[in-house]
């Protein structure tokens, strides 16, 4: 969603590097460019003007002019000033002390509270958190059925006593959800509100006629944030008609220009604490102005992939797949898919990549990436033996053509997958080894193992003098070595002795010795 605000902030400050010293004509070229992108991007202009302010008069302070790179400073002044507009710190949600926690979704039809609510849901139930989900929707066609499916999806029971569809009393069955929980010993209660194509006084009257009859400890209003500026004024309105505590924005994966996360809060005043950006369950997470700031301004969001991979990985498995990398050993096709399995879980390949600084610069090469590329790959693995994943180098010509057929795919990708698993299976041995790099894992073993063999086989000088001062002086046991290879007739010509025991005919004369085939030597 940011994209093309992403774009003209890091353009903006790649122009800045080049500066040793910023002068106020390139503070006021780099807020002008600022300002614009941020116009573009759908902002607020309350909004635009009160950051473009506060920016500029930070850049001409102490903090840019006594710096030792200006352009640094800048950025770190404008990532900070974001972060502020964005809410500063993270809003947890505020349970009550006496069971259950009361939470009420409201917001325009269409922002996607009935999703929503599935997703709050299964996200407080992995917290540790035994949620009831309420249908007070029941104006909307089907609202009630869609919030059950949700409810099913997410592992979460539904309280849903009216059929909807125009039929019931909302404020009544949200009234009645709260003895339910209590009853039922649910810590936490998500009512789904009905909304309206528009802001109305109907709306506006059943909305706070539910929060009066349920006294809610949070109130937290969906907003759609392809809007745009609508997104503000449905947001002052609500504030004024019925109030609320936090803001969700929901479909933050779309191509809008996401304006309306940087204007809500400062307009309401209300902090951002979720944002959906998918349609999956899972696709849904608290708000973090800072990685928010960090992903405008391209410099990534590694916090929140290292948490998605907490949550994906099992521990015990990550610690046994990592003693396998890191010996270089017994790693098959079976671990391999395995892993990138797990990967999968975690999302799309291309929000993952995302996450990772510079990204932005390379947003071209993340769109032509195809999740359905791993699908193919584990369908050729798949259609493998046990024999097969294990010891990929049984897989001959027949074999082949036989995982190409009931993997659908070219023998030719088959081999291009055997090639390159061998190929990181070889990385692999190296890393483990530490390549021979002191400090690394396996690299002092293998330096020691070196110094071991160049000490067997040291060079000697080839100055007498030299050579006979490093020499070592006989020892009894070399009388007893086993003779060199080259047999008993290499030994006799001014080699190591013979061992104890044997000895030579009387008489016997080498080079009288005759060979077949009347080879003399």
């Amino acid at each position: 969603m940011f994209e093309t605000l992403s774009d003209r902030l890091t353009s903006v400050f790649s122009s800045l590097r080049s500066k040793g010293r910023l002068s106020d004509a390139d503070i006021d070229a780099t807020t002008r460019e600022i300002r614009i992108a941020l116009l573009e991007a759908d902002v607020a202009l309350p909004v635009v003007k009160a950051f473009v302010a506060q920016v500029k008069e930070r850049a001409r302070g102490s903090e840019v002019s006594g710096a030792l790179n200006p352009a640094q400073q800048v950025v770190k002044i404008v990532n900070e000033e974001l972060i502020a507009i964005l809410g500063g710190e993270t809003r947890r949600l505020r349970f009550a002390k006496t069971p259950p926690t009361v939470i009420m979704l409201a917001g325009l039809q269409g922002a996607g509270k009935t999703t929503l609510a599935g997703k709050l849901a299964r996200w407080l139930r992995e917290q540790g958190h035994v949620p009831l989900l309420v249908a007070a929707d029941l104006q909307r066609p089907n609202a009630v059925n869609q919030l059950q499916v949700m409810g099913e999806r997410a592992g979460v029971v539904t309280y849903a006593p009216e059929p909807g569809n125009g039929v019931g009393d909302p404020i009544e069955v949200a009234r009645q959800s709260i003895e339910v929980a209590r009853q039922k010993q649910h810590d936490v209660v998500l009512i789904d509100t009905a909304g309206r194509l528009g802001i109305d006084q109907e709306m506006m009257k059943q909305a706070a006629d539910i929060r009066d009859a349920v006294s809610p400890d949070e109130v937290l209003f969906v907003v759609d944030a392809m809007i745009g500026q609508d997104a503000v004024t449905t947001a002052q309105a609500f504030m004024e008609g019925v109030g609320f505590d936090g803001v969700v924005l929901t479909k933050l994966d779309g191509d809008a220009r996401g304006g309306a996360a940087l204007s809500v809060r400062h307009i309401t005043g209300k902090p951002i604490m979720f944002a959906s950006t998918g349609e999956k369950l899972e696709d849904f997470d608290a708000f973090h102005p800072d990685r928010m700031a960090s992903r405008i301004l391209d410099m990534g969001d590694v916090l929140t992939l290292i948490e998605q991979a907490q949550k994906t990985f099992d521990e015990e498995q990550a610690a046994k797949m990592a003693g396998k990398l890191t010996s270089g050993e017994n790693f098959t096709l079976e671990d391999f898919l395995e892993q990138m399995m797990m990967v999968q879980k975690m999302g799309p390949i291309k929000n993952l990549l995302g996450m990772m600084p510079g990204m932005g610069q390379m947003r071209d090469q993340l769109d032509s990436i195809d999740d359905r590329d791993l699908d193919r790959i584990a369908a050729i693995i798949r259609s493998m033996t046990p024999g097969e994943r294990s010891d990929p180098k049984i897989i001959n010509g027949s074999r082949r053509a036989r995982i190409a057929a009931g993997s659908g795919v070219t023998v030719t990708a088959v081999s291009n997958l055997i090639t390159r698993f061998y190929e990181a299976q070889k990385m692999m041995k190296r890393m483990a080894g530490g390549m021979g790099i002191p400090g690394m894992p396996g690299g002092r073993n293998k330096a020691a193992k070196q110094q071991k063999k160049n000490k067997k086989g040291r060079r000697v000088s080839g100055d007498p003098r030299k050579a006979a001062l490093g020499k070592p002086a006989p020892s009894p046991e070399d009388d007893a070595a086993p003779p060199k290879k080259g047999g008993l007739l290499g030994n006799l010509g001014g080699g190591p002795k013979l061992p104890p025991g044997m000895q030579l005919p009387p008489g016997f004369d080498p080079s009288k010795f005759q060979l077949p085939g009347d080879d003399k030597k």
